[in-house]
């Protein structure tokens, strides 16, 4: 890749990341519509870094609290609402965890055409829309573990491309009943085990094979994901409350039927 298309990818990755829009149709669109090149595993393990650092650096108070929370309540020292809270992350983690190990192959053979995407983009953004509607107002703290299971169940069928992992986990938790805020927050917080365990498997397959590594390349897409992530995420929580999710899910349907117009 050039240093336009390292850009362009990486910013692509920061700002779908957590946006309810799908970042890896973002991601696999332009190879199959542009003829880019694929950006490969060490291209994918730096743009994971850099989200991942993006939602961790944004959320450092809250995941300090969760940690000290958490090692006090497996060590006798009560629960909390921290404690619970970061319990409900690692909970609603394992189904999308465990369905990434057993169907990952068979997701990333039949599953990254452009009709998929089209058709999840436009399915899925119905689903959010209807979600959007329903009433909620419950915080995080009332969160429960079985809202906890429903919303990793949930996470599950971000594997499909086009899905998105945040839209269906915010869709999910406002079926439950959040407000958009918390929604979208438990949805960021649920997002860094997801994508640490994601981009260490990426490593993984990095370390263990043999691949090229430009690493100024690697160095632009992280920092460009970092930033373009950040900025995302502080955006996306100052309107979701006061424009709700329409705006995604009218852009959701217009990119689903171009796809199916011009690329299917």
């Amino acid at each position: 890749m050039d240093l336009f298309q390292t850009i362009v990818l990486a910013l692509l990755q920061g700002l779908t990341e957590f946006l309810p829009i799908s970042s890896s149709a973002h991601l696999i669109l332009p190879a199959q519509v542009l003829g880019w090149p694929d950006q490969g595993l060490a291209f994918d393990v730096a743009v994971h870094v850099g989200t991942l650092g993006a939602v961790v650096v944004f959320f450092r108070g809250d995941v300090g609290n969760m940690i000290r929370a958490w090692l006090a309540s497996v060590t006798g020292g009560g629960a909390s609402d921290d404690s619970r809270l970061a319990w409900w992350v690692l909970v609603a983690t394992v189904p999308a965890g465990l369905a990434g190990i057993v169907l990952n192959d068979v997701v990333e053979s039949h599953f990254r055409a452009t009709w998929v995407i089209a058709a999840a983009t436009i399915g899925f953004g119905v689903v959010i829309f209807v979600a959007d509607q329903l009433k909620h107002g419950r915080g995080l703290a009332s969160l429960t573990l079985k809202d906890a299971v429903l919303i990793g169940l949930a996470q599950m069928l971000a594997l499909i491309p086009g899905t998105s992992r945040s839209g269906i986990t915010i869709a999910a938790a406002l079926a439950l009943g959040l407000n958009r805020t918390d929604a979208a927050r438990f949805s960021f917080l649920l997002s860094i085990p997801i994508i640490g365990a994601a981009g260490a498997l990426k490593l993984w397959e990095c370390v263990s094979g043999e691949v090229d590594v430009d690493w100024q390349m690697l160095i632009v897409g992280t920092a460009v994901a970092f930033a373009s992530a950040y900025l995302c995420i502080a955006w996306f929580l100052k309107i979701v409350e006061r424009i709700g999710l329409t705006p995604f899910v009218i852009y959701r349907l217009g990119l689903g039927a171009l796809l199916l117009i011009f690329f299917v």
